[in-house]
């Protein structure tokens, strides 16, 4: 059993992710979260209390957020949120999958930006620790709208329904009864696909080290040279991880007795490019998963619901958007052809959905004579 992983809100890493989902570490969450998440939750009530109108709390959804909900309503569509949106399909995702989902959504509700109680972080945890794994369908995340599906999922155990609610109380665990805005503070977020990139970011690197050592002893198996590798040929071209790749290839051959049987009188003149090229293929590799880790160790600690809660004030905005993460996918390093592509392609694909708003009235009130024009 690894040690306990402390959530803040704001220091999880990926070591910590794969130490909960694969070693099932217990989980606890840091004292100092309570104030910050007990002032957002206030701020909610008192806008509630007030009157004031905000997405998802007392509105309708996407295209009927202009529709108003009555307060004795509340619940009820918080709740109605989540029974309509656990709507996934195909097979489970691995409960190593689940539950770095379930790690993820306690520590960004433990921020302090979206206006939960306490009780439902708390909840979240509980259920790691009892190893109450709810079964999530692994199709049906929209992406564009965060992982709405597989976090309903998740969100229907914890409240006791679906096929995994009856688990909650044989483990000492009271299901949750949804208030105001903590339907969509919980599946409004990107923790899904964010899990999974935080494991894969992990398996990546065990990969590409254990590529190194399958290209040493490729390399002392012909009776290859390590010169292409000296540290002067990559300094020439100082690529970050094509550097690395070189001195990690130094140091797995260093005091070889292989290379000292044809040091000398050796006639051929230079090793094949499979054996000279490692260092650019594996660090032009190692960029892409440092790429990877970047955003998904900056996702891990990020509030991705909306809206969010700062001090009094409740905003509206898209962080549940999931493209940072999907750069992660689009260039992967299987599939290195296509990433030159990948960030123009992004700006291009906007521009799809983009366009057309300015075609259709229902999407805007620019007036008919000026769009004509």
């Amino acid at each position: 059993m690894s040690a306990t992983v402390t959530l803040d809100g704001r220091s999880l890493t990926i070591a910590d992710v794969v130490a909960v989902a694969r070693r099932s570490a217990r989980v606890a969450v840091a004292p100092e979260t309570r104030d910050r998440v007990g002032r957002s939750r206030a701020s909610v009530e008192a806008a509630v209390a007030r009157g004031d109108t905000i997405y998802g709390v007392n509105t309708g959804f996407g295209k009927l957020a202009h529709v108003r909900i009555a307060p004795d309503q509340l619940r009820a569509l918080q709740l109605n949120l989540i029974r309509s949106h656990a709507s996934g399909v195909g097979d489970p995702l691995p409960v190593e999958a689940v539950r770095a989902m379930m790690l993820l959504r306690a520590n960004v509700l433990l921020m302090g930006t979206s206006g939960v109680r306490p009780i439902v972080p708390d909840t979240l945890v509980a259920m790691l620790n009892a190893g109450v794994h709810p079964t999530v369908p692994s199709q049906g995340s929209v992406g564009a709208s965060g992982d709405l599906a597989p976090l309903s999922h998740l969100a229907l155990a914890m409240i006791g329904e679906g096929p995994d609610g009856d688990r909650l109380t044989p483990a000492g665990i009271v299901p949750v009864t949804l208030e105001a805005k903590e339907g969509i503070a919980f599946v409004n977020g990107t923790q899904a696909q964010t899990g999974i990139a935080a494991l894969m970011v992990h398996d990546a690197w065990t990969l590409w080290h254990a590529a190194h050592g399958a290209a040493a002893m490729s390399l002392e198996a012909v009776r290859g040279t390590p010169v292409p590798f000296d540290a002067r040929i990559h300094d020439a071209r100082p690529h970050p991880y094509q550097q690395r790749s070189a001195a990690l290839l130094r140091e797995l051959l260093a005091d070889s007795a292989i290379r000292e049987s044809h040091r000398h009188d050796d006639p051929r003149v230079q090793d094949a490019y499979s054996l000279r090229c490692t260092p650019q293929v594996l660090g032009a590799v190692g960029e892409a998963i440092a790429f990877a880790e970047r955003l998904a160790a900056t996702e891990l600690n990020a509030a991705t619901d909306n809206p969010l809660v700062f001090g009094s004030e409740v905003l509206s905005g898209g962080n549940f958007h999931g493209q940072p993460v999907a750069w992660r996918s689009t260039c992967w390093p299987s599939r290195s052809r296509r990433s030159p592509g990948c960030r123009s392609g992004g700006s291009s694909g906007w521009s799809i959905p983009t366009s057309p708003r300015g075609c259709r009235p229902s999407w805007h009130e620019i007036p008919v004579s000026i769009r004509a024009s």
